[in-house]
């Protein structure tokens, strides 16, 4: 039997599952609360959920998680030093220690300045002590990569420290974009090693002796190893492990696949059991990348948004993410009791919710604090405390305690009202403290002058409102357009008559998707079904929703790739192969072509293997390209792309594919 367990470290939770790939059997699963602080904590929590005897047995651990893209949005990472050759900065950079050195290459592979080793090695010097990895970049290595590989061997002479070479991450053009990628990936080494460490002492623990996989932002996977050495290729993963997860547990072709979390709502678009990459690269925290990932559209909404009354008096839902209510109460009971002696309703409020209380997190590093936030802070490491009693503990007017600082920088988190709280409200999910998210809406209502019930039905329509724009907001993008719904009054317009139609309003608006919806997550059985019947839909939520990530996790596949491209060289019958590894010169096109076939598909079969491929097929792709000219007689040749593709295909498509031989040979 063949068992892997899958895990998904999500922003506020960490879920688990066992599945047996020959029988496509989900055998155990679990969640366990996110421990951001130390991951190895939930992790060692989730693992202990699953109720697992038989760990000796398992033949793969798979991992996805955001923390390769929350590092980047946060800005987190080890300090890099980028040394770029023959370019200066097009744009800003994410590092600080950079230096420009003579070098470079220009399309057709030649060099535009020759190194200068002994500035080369002055500047690599000059990083010592300041930097914890370097990268390189050089301008258009993607055409010769000789200047970076040898500056890589100098950084291994004088440096130990981790190196990154632009064009070992990507082949595509656009120097800056490569840049940035480079030191991404650098800023990300320790990051993930502490990951993958955290994960294997846990296994250890368990007594687990299995490769751990992680699952890639384009849906595929890469082994430990490969996964130290581009760590940029993890971002996205979470999202893109929902899309694997969805189309495993569904068998579905063409669907809108919605997974909603706690911090987020994400959306892929699928066509023919795939989604579409991004041909640009992701863009991450504002900087766009030259990774290949998933299209996936991601919104602030999920179980812990905040929920706040809006000036013009409308409820907003996110996309700041709070802890709930609920939540937090069934730690610190007391809270309840806090909330009940609240603001007069009329106090205007304008830095928070009545609702809102705080609670102590970490201790300020480098951050200077003020002797308010000090205060604050010494209160709250305590326990946490309702905005209106700090208020009172401090003796200060409630506008005159903004506490956004505070948040903004980690030391303190945000308690307030969430739809997470809105269903414990109404009775439908009773895990936490009831009566603190009760009390909580029973606030809010009071200030807008209607009742509880009133309250939570309005709250629900929003949430549900703002799910069906989510995803025409996706269809939009999808189809490459640039309307941005909630920025265009007359859009708008439109939508919130087929969404939330008044009676008697002169005429009706509707929606009709063409291809279902897929839920993922724990939320979607509660507010996806008035969802797709709002935009005249089929809605599919298969068995498992609530841990599908961790099942993509388990079951994606391995897929490596390696391209080449041949241009005609600088004389007549000439021509130029450019691979990632070396620039070669050929006076055949037939010998150009057979060496990069030959070359493409041992590195294919290598970095499948790497990567942890067992069993694997090559797939090539060669493209001839010719300009039309018309006065010419014949068409001018342009170049050739060849790319070869190693697929892993899973298990248990092998297993399927040997009964279905052995049934045909039977029925032959």
């Amino acid at each position: 039997m063949s068992l892997v367990l899958g895990i998904d470290t999500g922003g506020t939770y960490t879920d688990g599952v066992v599945v047996d790939l020959r029988t496509k059997q989900i055998l155990k699963k679990a969640k366990a609360l996110t421990t951001r602080e130390e991951l190895s904590v939930g992790i060692r929590n989730c693992i202990a959920n699953l109720d697992f005897a038989d760990f000796k047995n398992i033949s793969a651990v798979s991992l996805s998680t955001t923390l390769a893209t929350n590092a980047i949005v946060e800005g987190r990472g080890c300090e890099v030093g980028l040394l770029m050759l023959g370019h200066n900065p097009i744009d800003s950079l994410p590092v600080k220690h950079y230096y420009v050195l003579p070098g470079g290459h220009d399309l057709k592979g030649r060099p535009n300045a020759e190194l200068d080793l002994e500035m080369t090695s002055q500047a690599i010097c000059e990083l010592k002590g300041k930097v914890d990895a370097v990268a390189i970049s050089g301008y258009l290595s993607i055409r010769n990569p000789e200047h970076e590989i040898a500056v890589m061997g100098m950084v291994n002479e004088i440096l130990d420290l981790p190196v990154v070479c632009a064009h070992q991450l990507t082949t595509s053009l656009g120097f800056h974009e490569r840049t940035v990628t480079t030191v991404l990936n650098a800023r990300l080494i320790p990051i993930i090693t502490d990951l993958i460490e955290s994960v294997k002492k846990v296994l250890a623990e368990k007594g687990i002796e299995a490769p751990i996989m992680i699952v890639k932002g384009d849906g595929c996977m890469m082994g430990e190893v490969l996964a130290r050495e581009k760590p940029i290729e993890t971002i996205l993963s979470g999202p893109a492990s929902s899309i694997i997860g969805a189309t495993f547990l569904t068998k579905t072709r063409e669907a809108l696949v919605l997974d909603m979390g706690g911090t987020t709502t994400d959306i892929a678009i699928l066509k023919n059991g795939v989604p579409k990459i991004n041909k640009e690269g992701a863009t991450v925290g504002g900087w766009l990348t030259r990774v290949q990932a998933a299209q996936i559209y991601t919104y602030g909404l999920g179980g812990d948004s905040y929920i706040q009354i809006h000036k013009d008096g409308e409820i907003q839902v996110g996309p700041q993410r709070v802890w709930p209510l609920s939540v937090v109460a069934h730690l610190y009971p007391y809270l309840v009791g806090e909330l009940k002696v609240n603001f007069e309703k009329t106090y205007d409020l304008m830095f928070a919710q009545a609702t809102d209380c705080f609670m102590f997190l970490r201790q300020a590093t480098c951050e200077v604090l003020n002797d308010l936030e000090k205060r604050v802070v010494e209160i709250l490491q305590a326990g946490p405390r309702s905005l209106y009693c700090l208020t009172q503990r401090l003796n200060i007017d409630a506008n005159l305690l903004n506490l956004k600082h505070l948040v903004n920088i980690g030391v303190l988190a945000r308690i307030s009202l969430t739809p997470t709280d809105i269903l414990h409200a109404q009775g439908t999910y009773n895990q936490w403290n009831r009566e603190a998210a009760e009390v909580g809406v029973e606030i809010l209502a009071s200030r807008m002058r209607i009742s509880p019930e009133e309250f939570i039905r309005r709250a629900s329509e929003k949430i549900i409102n703002d799910l069906c724009i989510t995803c025409l907001q996706s269809l939009v993008g999808y189809d490459e357009q640039s309307i941005k719904i909630k920025d265009a009054p007359e859009v708008l317009y439109f939508i919130q008559k087929a969404l939330s139609p008044g009676q008697g309003q002169g005429f009706d608006c509707l929606f009709k998707m063409k291809m279902p919806i897929i839920g993922i997550g724990a939320p979607v059985r509660v507010w996806l079904p008035d969802v797709a019947k709002k935009l005249n839909t089929c809605l599919v939520i298969p068995e498992h929703a609530e841990v599908a990530n961790a099942v993509g996790a388990a079951t994606g596949k391995i897929m490596e790739t390696v391209k080449v491209l041949i241009k005609p060289g600088e004389k007549d019958g000439t021509y130029l192969l450019h691979a990632p590894w070396e620039l070669k010169m050929f006076e055949n096109l037939d010998d150009a072509v057979s060496y990069a076939l030959n070359e493409a598909k041992n590195r294919a079969e290598r970095a499948a293997i790497k990567a942890g491929a067992k069993e694997f097929e090559l797939v090539v792709n060669h493209q001839d390209r010719y300009a039309q000219v018309g006065m010419v007689k014949n068409d001018i040749y342009m170049e050739s792309l060849i790319e070869v593709t190693a697929v892993e295909r899973p298990e248990w498509e092998r297993e399927e594919i040997k009964d279905k031989f052995f049934v045909d040979m039977g029925e032959n």
